[in-house]
Parts: structure tokens; sequence; C-alpha cells
């Protein structure tokens, strides 16, 4: 069985509800600069709106932050916010 698949059928760990895969978008701030990324694929709990991804998900997430971040800082590539659509 896919990981996909079993995942989808477990409770959320926070409050037992049924989790449903979304598109979402999340921001991050760092010394004063914003970046948005959108459309990522995850699951997210219909009860309490936890967000889970797939294994190494969430750190593939953290090094696109990371490396926009980069970007906005050291070459100025902003107006306070920046995003990438994924």
């Amino acid at each position: 069985m896919k990981k996909e698949k079993r995942l989808m059928e477990k409770p959320c760990s926070e409050c037992g509800d049924s989790l449903e895969k979304k598109l979402i978008s999340q921001e991050f701030e760092r010394e004063g600069v914003k970046i948005r990324l959108s459309g990522l694929k995850a699951w997210v709990c219909n009860g309490c709106g936890e967000i889970y991804f797939l294994p190494g998900g969430a750190e593939k997430v953290v090094k696109a932050a990371n490396c926009l971040f980069e970007l906005a800082l050291t070459e100025k590539q902003h107006k306070g916010t920046l995003t990438a659509q994924v």
C-alpha cells in the first residue's frame, strides 16, 4: 500500500478527525521579510486544521523557504513579500 493511502486512512493525531488532501499555502517571516509558498500538497485535518505532509515533505518545504529567504535577503528581490508557486 502506498504511503499516501496509509496516511489518508489515519485519523488526526491532534483531535482524531479525518484528513483530507488539499493544496495549501504557507507563509513564513524572517528579518522583516515575508515569503509565501503556494500549491503545496498536504493532508489537512477536517476538525482542527493540523497539516500533514508525506514523509520528507516538511523538510522540502523548509528547504524551499530557506532558499527564498536567501534570495530575498541577499539580492533584495522583494517588496516586502516574496511568493513562489509550487
